[in-house]
């Protein structure tokens, strides 16, 4: 008779990361539907959010590092935004090239109406959990996204 292995750490945390790429693929298809009518995607929501968050207007390259994602892909991005002119690109004093990107006008009244459908969509995501179960499942991945960010620093 075979005895079942013993859960590890690191069997929970496959099964995790399993959830997650379920959750993430179901979590940008659910964004691209609630946004479709703002003709924003959830890639383009999720850049306008990361330039919302912003003290001042950063370069591409600043972006995505906040965003934790390629440069190339926010670049291509923040490029069709701007031909929608929801963002505009500002002269960097610091270096020629890399452009600063910042919000349009016609970009905040879009990305405000986004938090307007987001609102009521969050609250039915989250029926049947607790503020403390969120909480708790924020911080389990706060841990994982610097324990991943400290191996990659290693490499």
């Amino acid at each position: 008779m075979v005895k079942p292995k013993k859960a590890t750490a690191g069997s929970a945390v496959t099964d995790l990361i399993l959830e997650l790429f379920q959750v993430n693929n179901r979590l940008l298809t659910a964004g691209d539907r609630l946004v479709a009518e703002l003709r924003l995607t959830s890639a383009r929501w999720q850049v306008l959010g990361a330039i919302v968050a912003t003290e001042r207007p950063q370069p591409v390259a600043w972006l995505a590092r906040d965003m934790g994602a390629n440069r190339q892909n926010v670049q291509r991005i923040v490029n069709d935004l701007e031909q929608e002119g929801l963002v505009a690109f500002l002269p960097n004093p610091h270096h020629r090239r890399a452009q600063l990107v910042d919000l349009s006008e016609r970009g905040r009244i879009v990305y405000d109406r986004a938090l307007k459908l987001q609102g009521p969509w969050a609250e039915s995501v989250a029926n049947g959990l607790t503020s403390k179960d969120i909480e708790t499942a924020r911080n389990v991945l706060k841990v994982l996204r610097s324990n991943l960010e400290t191996q990659a620093e290693d490499e």
